[in-house]
């Protein structure tokens, strides 16, 4: 078998290890020793207040999590069950909306609902619902398609209603993806933070919020550190514990290929899939649209000020945005693009070293995954009180940012290149080697051309996660480097229709960013891949 040399297989893993240590490991062993202060211990955790946000954030997303898997099981099988017009259609649009940064599901929220219900927790779960419910149609009837139908026209046949079907066939067989879809439903909404920043009132915060309001408000660093912490024990106990359900509730069954999709025959059955399809559209396109409503919505009536005037920071004489919305726009284009190039550089040295060590790899794989377990706050917290100590004083680095948003991305960029990597078949680098190419000459004809086109699709990705990435951001950004996710939140804060209206023109073009990479991202993936031979 032709193998790599140990010293270029080294050379591709140190630029990700060095990386993933000293903005991941090192970030988080100061929050550990931080958070083991005995005075921040005994002071955060005997407070009544933080008991009541880790209460609020327990009840609200167990609420979030049970009503989006009730909303989700119905268009989950007649997606996986019915052939119908607009099948793909509705499958993409959910997608397009999970994918959309949480502050612009929390401004369309906030666009659509009455003033009765601005800001309250209904408002909250109603947002979690609508950006989650993907989830349970990607998760649930991707197994409910392939189940086997056979059982199922038995029971039927034997007299048994739809009902007794669903209750006692379909819903046990499925009961692994329903945990596992209520799993990360749960992990979202436990730990939301931009849907709480803006629909959040001031009594509603979950500890994602509270972190940051005790880091950056109060200067409460350890009492931020201890709830960080407090987060994620809680976090892996749940992830534990889905994993115990899910080995549990498996059964073993002869998976075969996707079943048939199959036209409505009857009259109710038509009815039925046109109503769930089209009850599930009217979620994720009622609120986007509302988005775009209200940026043009004024108390005089319609106009498109907000938009025209978008570059003012005085909206008439003695009112001030505080926030330049083009300047925000700049800054979360060029941090877009910084980030794209830390985290594909990184990404597609990694991947090759995961690949080229095969056992050892797992441990670099392993790693480079910690940040996708980890909030995005605790990340942007563990930074923050990193490197604001010399000789590492690196708070008001510019690259600061990017490098948050690279850690959060790069887990992405590696999925979908080590996939691809994976698939090589080594004959063909034997092959070359065999035609008298040495080992590095035949590894770089045979298999590096293959990473081009997964490192464009993770390119896109990054690119989309950067855009609305605002955790981290809001312990790392500076005043005058607000990103459109923090401007957004900013201008819906203010007073005065105007800086809202400015505040829903920018989640707007923040939606529209990110359904355009997400539809880059489709494409791509779907285009042959063009290959250079040896």
């Amino acid at each position: 078998m032709n193998r790599l040399p140990r010293w270029l297989v080294a050379a591709l893993a140190v630029v990700p290890a060095v990386g993933l240590a000293v903005f991941y490991l090192w970030p988080f062993a100061t929050l550990v020793v931080a958070a083991l202060d005995a005075d921040a211990l005994t002071d955060t955790l005997g407070r009544s207040q933080t008991w009541k946000v880790v209460w609020f954030t327990l009840w609200q997303a167990v609420a979030s999590t049970a009503v989006t898997i009730t909303v989700g099981m119905i268009p989950a099988y007649v997606v996986a069950r019915f052939d119908f017009r607009g099948r793909s259609v509705l499958v993409g649009l959910l997608t397009a909306t999970f994918v959309l940064p949480t502050v612009v599901m929390g401004a369309a929220f906030l666009a659509l609902l009455p003033d009765s219900l601005e800001r309250t927790v209904w408002a909250v779960i109603g947002a979690h619902v609508a950006f989650n419910v993907a989830v349970v149609v990607r998760i649930v009837g991707a197994l409910w398609e392939h189940l086997p139908t056979d059982m199922e026209y038995a029971a039927a046949t034997l007299g048994a209603s739809r009902l007794q079907i669903a209750s006692r066939i379909s819903l046990p067989l499925i009961r692994p993806a329903i945990t596992a879809a209520a799993t990360i439903v749960f992990l979202f909404t436990f730990t939301s933070f931009g849907v709480i920043r803006i629909l959040g009132a001031p009594g509603t915060r979950t500890i994602e919020v509270e972190v940051w309001r005790r880091a950056t408000q109060l200067g409460d660093i350890g009492g931020a550190t201890v709830l960080a912490l407090l987060q994620l024990a809680v976090l892996g106990v749940v992830l534990v514990w889905s994993t115990m359900a899910q080995r549990r509730h498996s059964r073993s069954l002869a998976m075969g290929p996707a079943a048939l999709r199959r036209r409505a025959r009857t009259r109710g059955e038509r009815r039925f899939v046109a109503a769930a399809a089209g009850s599930t559209a009217l979620i994720a396109i009622v609120p986007l649209a509302a988005l775009v409503v209200r940026s043009f919505s004024t108390p005089d009536g319609w106009s498109a000020n907000a938009w025209t005037h978008l570059g003012r920071t005085e909206v008439r004489p003695g009112l001030r945005v505080g926030v330049d919305p083009v300047d925000a726009i700049a800054n979360s284009l060029i941090n877009a693009a910084w980030a794209t190039l830390f985290a594909v550089t990184i990404g597609a040295l990694a991947s090759l070293a995961i690949t080229a060590a095969k056992r050892h790899g797992r441990l670099i794989d392993g790693g480079l995954m910690l940040p996708l377990g980890t909030s995005a706050v605790t990340i942007g917290l563990g930074m923050l009180i990193t490197f604001d100590v010399a000789p590492v004083d690196w708070r008001a680095s510019w690259w600061l940012v990017p490098v948050g948003h690279a850690l959060v991305a790069v887990p992405f960029v590696v999925r979908v290149c080590v996939g691809v990597l994976r698939s090589v078949d080594p004959a063909m680098t034997d092959a070359a080697a065999t035609l008298g190419a040495p080992p590095i000459r035949a590894w770089w004809s045979t298999v590096v051309p293959y990473l081009w086109q997964p490192l464009r699709v993770g390119a896109a990705l990054a690119a989309a996660i950067s855009l609305g990435e605002f955790g981290a951001t809001s312990f790392l950004s500076r005043s005058g480097g607000e990103t459109l996710p923090i401007a957004i939140e900013q201008l819906l804060g203010r007073t005065g229709t105007t800086l809202q209206a400015q505040g829903y023109v920018l989640a707007t073009m923040l939606a529209t960013l990110t359904v355009v990479l997400v539809v880059a991202v489709e494409q791509s993936e779907a285009a042959p891949q063009r290959m250079v031979g040896p």
